[in-house]
C-alpha cells in the first residue's frame, strides 16, 4: 500500500461515523485522482490584511444543507455526491482580531501538497476550500499547511453534537435553544460560546464555536444571530 493510500485511508477512518462525534455519517475518499487546487490569495475586495490576532473561530458547515443548496454545482462532487454522508464539516479555523478587523492572507501561499490535502478530506471535502483556508486563515498563524490543518482538525474532533435529527423534526426550534443544545453536548461550552449563522429562509447554515488565543472555549466578543429567531434544520439524506 502506497503512503498516499494509508494517509487516505486513516483520514477515513479518524472520522468514522460515530454517534457520539458525528463529524461524517459517512467518508469515504477516493485514492488518488483528486482534482488539484487553483491557487488563493489577495484581491481588490478581499485585500491582504496583518493585524494582531486576539482570538480565534472554529466555523462548521451543516452540510445537508450546503449539499440542499450547492450540490449540483461540480466543486460539491466530493461533499455531495459518491455516498458520502456528512453531518457537521471543517469550513475553517480563522483567526479573528482585537477589533474589527481581522487578518487574512499574510503571505503567499504555495499550492498545497497532494499529502495535504488526502488526509483532510473527510474534515474539509473540498481542496479548493482547503488551499483557501490556509491561504487566507493559515498563513496569519506562522504555520506550515499540515500543522495549520492538523490544529484545525484537533479543535473539530474534539467537538461533540446535540441529537440533529431530532432537533430538525421539532415544531418550534429558536437559535437560542439550538445553541443551549450544541454546548450542552461539549464540556465547558456555554450557548454564549457559539454563533449560529442561518439562511435568509432561517435554514440552519452554520455553527461558529468562539476560542481564545489558546483554543479554549470563550464567550464570542459579538453578538451572533438573534437568540429568539425560528431556526430549521434540513436533514436530506442525513438519516
Amino acid at each position: 500500500m502506497s503512503r498516499l493510500a494509508a494517509l487516505g485511508i486513516a483520514a477515513a477512518a479518524l472520522l468514522a461515523p460515530l454517534p457520539a462525534i458525528a463529524q461524517a455519517y459517512r467518508c469515504s475518499m477516493p485514492i488518488g485522482d483528486i482534482a488539484r487546487p487553483r491557487p488563493d490569495g489577495p484581491t481588490a475586495r478581499e485585500p491582504r490584511r496583518v493585524v494582531p490576532t486576539g482570538s480565534y473561530t472554529l466555523a462548521l458547515t451543516w452540510s445537508p444543507q450546503y449539499c440542499r443548496e450547492n450540490g449540483k454545482q461540480a466543486s460539491a462532487r466530493l461533499q455531495c455526491g459518491g455516498g458520502n454522508r456528512f453531518g457537521f464539516t471543517l469550513h475553517g479555523l480563522w483567526p479573528d482580531g482585537k477589533g474589527t478587523q481581522w487578518p487574512q492572507y499574510c503571505r503567499p501561499a504555495a499550492l498545497l501538497d497532494t499529502r495535504v490535502i488526502q488526509s483532510n478530506l473527510c474534515a474539509t471535502p473540498s481542496p479548493q476550500l482547503l488551499q483557501h483556508e490556509y491561504a487566507k486563515h493559515g498563513t496569519c498563524m506562522n504555520l506550515a499547511p499540515a500543522a495549520y490543518f492538523d490544529r484545525a482538525t484537533g479543535l473539530y474532533a474534539r467537538i461533540r453534537y446535540p441529537d440533529m435529527n431530532a432537533l430538525s423534526r421539532r415544531r418550534r426550534l429558536t437559535t437560542g435553544q439550538f445553541a443551549q443544545a450544541f454546548a450542552r453536548a461539549n464540556r465547558g461550552m456555554t450557548a454564549a460560546m457559539v454563533k449560529v449563522t442561518a439562511d435568509r429562509q432561517g435554514w440552519l447554515d452554520e455553527a461558529w464555536v468562539c476560542l481564545d488565543t489558546q483554543f479554549r472555549y470563550r464567550a464570542c466578543p459579538r453578538a451572533g444571530r438573534a437568540a429568539n429567531l425560528p431556526l430549521k434544520i434540513w436533514r436530506g439524506g442525513a438519516a
